[in-house]
């Protein structure tokens, strides 16, 4: 049997949309809509929040996930990096003798998720032991090969390739590769490999396409999923029990 833990990191500080993560959706605290979805997962053991505030941690803990420490300031900042989160959180498992082998990284800025997705997710990534990670994408709705770099001396130039010449951009997308983009629905990480390599994802990342879904950034962002909500509230449904 593989011990698997979900980690939910709430950082405090957004700047973007402050506090976020406790803000109102349709109902319920943004958080709860990502530990409500760990708790129905079939296979995650625990779901542990990494916050550095204590008014975070008291919520989440009614909510039901565990919240044994507070992560350090140092790490809490714009510029943390997820890596540091992940060891400090794996670091104080460790301490604790309660390791896991696999961590699911769920980020609680894309709350409309299904738990069954999640298991399917951590059900691909361990039957497959050769990948280093596992990360969740959608396919973009206008490829990437289509896009633009604004050039040194201020000019126009292709995405990947850098060329000034961009009439063949107006191809069809048929005539590109499809591109995705990273949407924070389910991420599954390998412990050994973080330990062994001091990397999240490494060299072989195994992809999880989902549909495509809405990553809060903004308040803009916010304002959408409040509306997408209340035109179609199956996803609440799903994870709080509603139906």
């Amino acid at each position: 049997m593989h011990k698997i833990i979900a980690i939910i990191p709430a950082r405090s500080g957004s700047k973007g949309v402050p506090d976020k993560n406790i803000r109102n959706l349709g109902g319920f605290p943004l958080i709860q809509w990502s530990i409500e979805a760990c708790k129905k997962s079939k296979l995650i053991e625990k779901v542990i929040v990494s916050t550095d505030s204590i008014e975070y941690k008291n919520l989440c803990e009614s909510l039901g996930a565990d919240v044994p420490f507070l992560r350090p300031e140092e790490i809490s900042k714009d510029s943390s990096t997820d890596l540091e989160f992940v060891q400090h959180t794996l670091d104080w498992l460790d301490t604790h003798r309660s390791k896991p082998d696999f961590l699911v990284h769920i980020r609680p800025t894309t709350p409309l998720r299904d738990p069954k997705m999640i298991d399917s997710a951590i059900n691909q990534f361990i039957s497959q032991p050769s990948y280093t990670a596992l990360r969740s994408i959608h396919e973009m709705s206008e490829t990437s090969y289509k896009n633009f770099e604004i050039s040194k001396n201020g000019t126009l130039v292709t995405v990947f390739d850098h060329k000034s010449d961009l009439d063949a951009s107006n191809l069809g997308r048929q005539f590109f590769p499809k591109t995705f983009i990273p949407n924070g629905y389910v991420d599954v990480l390998r412990t050994s490999f973080i330990n062994e390599k001091n990397l999240l994802h490494g060299n072989k990342v195994m992809p999880f396409i989902t549909k495509e879904v809405c990553e809060i950034d903004s308040e803009e962002d916010f304002n959408f999923l409040k509306y997408q909500i209340s035109v179609d509230s199956s996803a609440k449904d799903l994870i709080f029990n509603l139906e």
